[in-house]
């Protein structure tokens, strides 16, 4: 079956080859034209109509058929059609659109086809005595996928759809490769992301998104330009990654014969203009983490840092509430916006609580009266927290946080005043040397932004980075390292200085009511695929012309693997029919914080809901190789709390034992297979 699907999709690739060819032989070659003068996109055009239409038709009245019967009725409005035609037809708008063909039905002498470009799509009406014998024979044989540009007035069919006359058809490219069947769409999130330029044809909505995300960077350079700020350009090579705390990339400068790293913040470059007495400056830009890839974690992601000298995180934090109002306005068209069915509201005064306030309303203790670091690692192992040897007192009411408020946060909340301990680059509060002039914004429970009042003391400075290089030095490859040019900036002065940084990416997803980071990125990370598997993902659109040579299979040597003794005890039929055995295509997949065991998996198990399963398998696979693919899970289990997560299954592995050490393999089955069937 397989076989024949093959062959049957190398003929379809063939012909669409042999037409391809037989253009060119007449002279006719798509590849040869370089430009097309487009005047309108398919929304402009109906817009326009539209426009147009209610000023002709001003004085038309619709005609009354009360009491007639169905044929008196019919007739009637297919006078007032012609008579509403002739007029509009009278005075045209004529217009040129360029487009992809998504649909085309011939009908003898007239077709009728659809034409999708940058704003949607529209009915396009093609007679053969329009645009001429030969063009029109051109046009029967195009394919879905072709590229034309077509020349027309706009007129309303007689069911009221808005659409174009074509006079003039001219294919602009020719589509070699099939699209995907146009009813069910491009689904499989794995190929959506591979193959990003297949989802924008595909997914009007993906293509919203990301017209949304430009829109958003436009505004929030709008926003910025109003309050006198200058965007800056900052190096991305770094010697010395700084500013927050992230392992870096690295490489290798062969022109110097240094390695440098892929810079993680923009921050201490920034500090510098101001240094230098440019009063407010902002970057966005790309940084890049080497850290695991999850929903809302991506190893190379855009960050916007902006700095203003002469205030403080409490400027910021006006700044941050206006632009944040502002974008969802400008934006979404309304202070109110919705994330996954739950209302944000951003049109109020934006919540603020102290760190320690915040653990002690949704944790019930009060840190300010816990004395030292031995009490708080008590207190830490009392509530079941992980933590490190190295951590203080501050390291330790940051994974309280973490654990018991992150997820209370969904309305717009200021969380100030973080521990010294974890904010290496800010100003301590003077009434309290022990805490920073600092603030994290969170919505919809996740930080969207990070905020200080700048440090500016190089001798302090140079105090936390010789802590911070102490870190490194016990095995923490997060930690910042002494930057001896930057403490130099500081030396010569920096203005007391507020600063904050936004992951644009964050933002975005808010505002498009996306669930994961991946969603929003045009062209995610995504792990590698060997050459079978590029096979198999290009076959997802077509087979290859030529079928690649085939790899020998691989060897497997099974002699040092042992495996679980069989059971003994029978186990009764109508028992073993209870368990629900379901196909699940993986959404998502995340590693859980603070958890070096337990992934998060994002199921669709066939339902009108989504499915949340945890499994501690993060030992033998990365989330990123698992977004896409079809496993198996038990889905009749109760739910099962999984560091304060509700696991509601299980998904099914094979287990066995090799040189003492434990093998695990989830278990994944041909992705033709639907979320939600059942296994028999």
């Amino acid at each position: 079956m397989a076989e024949q699907k093959n062959q049957d999709l190398n003929q379809l690739l063939k012909i669409r080859r042999d037409k391809l060819a037989e253009l060119q032989a007449n002279g006719k070659d798509p590849f040869q034209i370089t430009k097309f003068n487009q005047t309108h996109h398919s929304q402009e055009v109906k817009a326009l109509y539209e426009a147009h239409e209610a000023e002709l038709l001003k004085d038309h009245t619709v005609p009354d058929t009360t009491g007639l019967d169905e044929e008196q009725a019919k007739e009637a409005l297919k006078k007032d059609y012609e008579e509403r035609r002739s007029i509009m037809d009278a005075s045209p708008i004529h217009i040129a659109i360029a487009g992809r063909m998504m649909f085309k039905r011939v009908m003898g002498k007239a077709s009728f086809c659809n034409i999708q470009d940058l704003q949607g799509n529209i009915q396009v009406y093609v007679a053969r005595d329009a645009i001429g014998a030969d063009s029109y024979a051109d046009f029967k044989k195009s394919d879905i996928g072709d590229i034309w540009g077509l020349e027309g007035f706009a007129f309303r069919t007689r069911t009221g759809e808005i659409s174009i006359h074509a006079e003039k058809m001219t294919l602009l490219s020719k589509s070699l490769q099939i699209l995907p069947e146009k009813f069910h769409g491009l689904t499989d999130t794995d190929t959506r992301y591979r193959q990003r330029y297949v989802d924008l044809i595909m997914n009007q909505d993906s293509k919203n998104v990301f017209i949304k995300r430009s829109k958003i960077l436009k505004e929030i350079r709008n926003f910025l330009a109003d309050r006198d700020f200058m965007e800056v350009e900052t190096p991305m090579l770094v010697s010395n990654a700084g500013g927050a705390a992230a392992r870096p990339f690295e490489t290798h400068y062969n022109a110097l014969n240094e390695d440098v790293k892929l810079r993680i913040s923009l921050e201490l470059y920034l500090k510098r203009l101001i240094v230098g007495g440019l009063e407010r400056v902002y970057e966005i830009g790309r940084v890049f983490r080497n850290e695991g890839v999850d929903t809302r974690h991506n190893p190379e992601f855009t960050l916007m840092e902006l700095y203003q000298a002469y205030t403080d995180y409490e400027g910021m934090m006006e700044l941050t509430e206006s632009m944040f109002r502002y974008l969802a306005e400008k934006v979404c068209g309304s202070a109110k916006i919705s994330y996954n069915g739950i209302e944000i509201d951003l049109s109020k005064p934006f919540a603020r609580l102290t760190m320690n306030d915040a653990i002690k309303k949704y944790a019930g203790i009060d840190f300010d009266e816990v004395e030292d670091d031995e009490a708080a690692k008590k207190l830490a192992a009392e509530h079941h927290i992980e933590y490190e040897e190295r951590h203080k007192k501050g390291d330790i009411i940051n994974l309280f946080f973490e654990e018991y408020c992150e997820k209370e946060l969904i309305q717009p909340t200021f969380i100030m005043d973080h521990p010294i301990e974890i904010s290496p680059l800010t100003k301590k509060k003077p009434s309290d040397p022990t805490k920073v002039e600092r603030f994290e914004l969170f919505i919809n429970t996740w930080e969207m932004c990070n905020a200080y009042s700048e440090l500016n003391d190089p001798i302090d400075q140079r105090e936390r980075f010789a802590a911070q290089d102490a870190l490194a030095d016990a095995g923490d490859e997060e930690a910042n390292h002494t930057d001896e040019d930057f403490l130099n900036a500081l030396e010569i002065g920096m203005p007391p200085t507020g600063g904050i940084g936004y992951g644009i990416d964050r933002l975005v997803m808010l505002l498009t009511d996306s669930q994961a980071i991946r969603d929003v990125l045009l062209f995610p990370t995504m792990k590698s695929q060997g050459a079978a598997k590029n096979e198999a993902n290009n076959a997802a659109q077509a087979a290859p012309a030529v079928k690649a040579e085939e790899k020998p299979a691989e060897k497997i040597d099974f002699s040092n693997v042992k495996i679980e003794p069989l059971f003994e005890e029978n186990v009764d039929f109508d028992t073993f029919s209870k368990s629900d055995f379901r196909a699940v295509k993986i959404e998502a997949c995340e590693a859980v914080p603070k958890s070096k065991k337990l992934l998060k998996f994002t199921l669709n198990d066939g339902t009108d809901r989504k499915r949340t399963i945890l499994s501690g398998i993060h030992e033998y696979y990365e989330p990123e190789e698992l977004v896409g693919k079809t496993a198996i899970a038990i889905v009749n289990l109760p739910p099962r709390k999984m560091m304060g997560i509700d696991s509601e299954g299980m998904l099914i592995s094979a287990v066995h034992e090799e040189d003492g050490r434990e093998g695990l393999h989830l278990l994944m089955v041909d992705e033709h297979i639907p979320a939600g069937a059942k296994l028999y």
